[in-house]
């Protein structure tokens, strides 16, 4: 069975002081969801299209590559990947 922990990050959203670990897809695609509508940003739309869109796993590791650098960028990625 794999480590869930393995490849999980903590994530912060805007103006919220508790960071969110997020350890799947599932919880990409939720916390995402949740980002965009509190910044209506069009990037941000398209990364959550990008997530929904899976269907294989080298798709959801881009998907939440990408999501780490967008979070990156606006300095809500708590802890480095590991």
């Amino acid at each position: 069975m794999p480590d869930r922990d393995a490849h999980s990050f903590e994530a912060s959203l805007p103006q919220v002081a508790t960071p969110l670990r997020i350890a799947t897809l599932n919880d990409a695609q939720v916390f995402a969801r949740r980002w965009v509508i509190r910044d209506k940003d069009p990037a941000l739309k398209l990364l959550v299209r990008q997530l929904e869109r899976v269907r294989s796993s080298e798709d959801a590791a881009s998907a939440v590559r990408a999501l780490q650098q967008a979070l990156a960028s606006r300095n809500l990625l708590g802890s480095r990947p590991r």
